[in-house]
């Protein structure tokens, strides 16, 4: 890709075609339109429609990363960066409708038994944001002493059941009647004090 401008221009335009026919149906020429440049233009930007789809969707899992990061550390304690981090991730989605759609016609983005993660990267770096929150925590005193990496890997696997469930099969009410009670039992457990 050229430039950075050029770059988020071309991706949003990927982005709402993609998320509009979904990637089967989606051409490099529709997306052109979008872009009101030639065809042969796009080959530019990108080697083939696999290739910008993939590029669309790192893009933006990365953008709503970074929105999940942001709002993550304005908070001071543990349970409150956990809290968030629960929060924002989902409820992101809730307000990207291309994001959603594209979910919806590809689930594959969050495989929820990947032999291959066709996005391991960036969800490698969403359970290293929750394992650095629970080092933070148990740094701090706020967790007790637990396997930071292995149990980011079971709250992350957790977090892609509430994505599958919201998002691709579209049960709108379940983050909202489940996300209070799985915070509930992973912030106080089950034991009683």
């Amino acid at each position: 890709m050229r430039n950075k401008q050029d770059e988020t221009v071309i991706l949003d335009a990927a982005l709402r075609v993609f998320s509009r026919y979904g990637y089967k149906k989606s051409t490099l020429e529709d997306i052109a339109n979008e872009l009101s440049m030639t065809n042969t233009a796009m080959y530019a930007y990108a080697t083939s429609k696999r290739d910008l789809y993939e590029q669309t969707v790192r893009y933006v899992m990365k953008r709503w990363q970074s929105s999940v990061q942001q709002a993550v550390g304005v908070k001071a304690s543990a349970r409150e960066k956990l809290t968030t981090l629960c929060e924002s991730a989902l409820y992101y989605l809730a307000q990207d409708a291309e994001f959603c759609a594209l979910l919806r016609s590809d689930p594959g983005i969050f495989p929820m038994f990947p032999t291959v993660d066709p996005y391991e990267e960036i969800n490698r770096d969403s359970v290293l944001m929750i394992e650095r929150i629970l080092q933070f925590g148990n740094k701090t005193g706020e967790f007790r002493a637990i396997d930071a990496a292995g149990s980011a890997e079971v709250l992350f696997s957790i977090y892609k059941n509430f994505i599958i469930h919201t998002y691709i099969n579209s049960e709108e009410d379940y983050t909202s009647r489940y996300l209070p009670l799985t915070l509930e039992l992973l912030l106080n457990g089950l034991l009683h004090p």
